[in-house]
């Protein structure tokens, strides 16, 4: 047999056997991802607790400007220290008292189907979970470190946060909150690559600069936003506004006239942000940042395309 033959024959058997492999691995592949665990559903932001320095005076801002109605039943502070504040059914504001010399916010929480499954899940991935626990309203909840350290609640809810909703909120819709990020490649493998959370936008100050990330849960429409390049040093008042929380509201101007009609002596005036949403940011007693931000956008947003759906009331 000739040489050129010989290697028509070896090529020959190579293409089979490619062929053959490629036969098998598709059913081998499926079978590996099924082994794979399923991420439970993530449905959005359920709870910040913010450390105050004076619970009455911060009472004051929470009920009486932003008039969010106070409950004792469903708080998740273990210590049975925190105040709460209901935005609705599924979403608070805690209160818990505290040296503000650190970071405002203490705790963010996110709202789960079933907190056992994503422990278990997480658990799987190598990420150290506390144990469950049952509120007095009777959820499911427990505690897990990001990356950063940052201190991350799952909550599953059985029939509601609870707690009565007479008052007047200045919204109903608890839509993000933020917290300094310094390294976004090890928060992403939590967030994005575990979680399956998804860049909702991403911005910032100048057009080719990316100062804020909003990661958006996987099953809903709030979203976490990294905050980015920020000092280590940075002073109390800039952590302030860096770590904050976001409400949700449908028209920037009328919410303003009620946050002035409760008393509000804020001097900051309705604003478009850069991701082309009409804002409004006022500072609770301890300096921490809470914006007042639209659903939707009313103009182009620099830097990137929205990705996601928007919130809604």
């Amino acid at each position: 047999m000739s040489s050129k033959l010989t290697t028509r024959a070896v090529q020959f058997s190579l293409v089979a056997l490619l062929l053959c492999a490629l036969c098998v691995s598709s059913p081998l592949l499926s079978a590996l991802n099924s082994s794979l665990p399923k991420r439970p559903e993530i449905y959005g932001t359920a709870l910040v607790r913010l450390r105050v320095t004076n619970l009455e005076v911060s009472r004051r801002f929470y009920a009486g400007i932003l008039g969010l109605p106070q409950g004792n039943q469903g708080c998740f502070d273990p210590q049975g220290a925190a105040v709460c504040f209901f935005i609705n059914p599924q979403q608070q504001v805690e209160l818990v008292p505290g040296a503000t010399t650190e970071e405002g916010l203490e705790t963010l929480g996110f709202r789960v189907n079933d907190a056992s499954s994503i422990r278990k899940f997480l658990v799987g991935y190598g990420w150290k979970c506390g144990e469950i626990t049952r509120s007095n309203s009777g959820d499911d909840v427990f505690e897990v470190r990001d990356p950063e350290n940052h201190r991350i609640l799952f909550l599953s809810h059985e029939g509601g946060i609870g707690g009565s909703l007479s008052l007047s909120p200045i919204s109903n819709h608890l839509i993000h909150a933020g917290f300094v990020v310094h390294d976004r490649e090890a928060e992403d493998r939590f967030y994005k690559d575990v979680l399956g959370f998804h860049v909702y936008w991403h911005g910032g100050m100048k057009d080719d600069e990316t100062n804020w990330v909003d990661m958006q849960v996987p099953d809903g429409t709030d979203w976490t936003e990294y905050m980015l390049g920020v000092s280590p040093n940075a002073s109390h008042k800039t952590l302030g506004v860096m770590n904050h929380i976001a409400l949700g509201v449908p028209d920037i101007h009328a919410a303003q006239q009620h946050l002035i009609k409760n008393g509000w002596k804020g001097t900051e005036q309705p604003k478009i942000g850069r991701d082309g949403k009409w804002q409004l940011n006022l500072y609770d007693p301890d300096d921490t940042r809470v914006e007042l931000m639209e659903f939707t956008p009313v103009e182009k947003p620099c830097c990137s395309e929205y990705t996601g759906p928007h919130p809604k009331p």
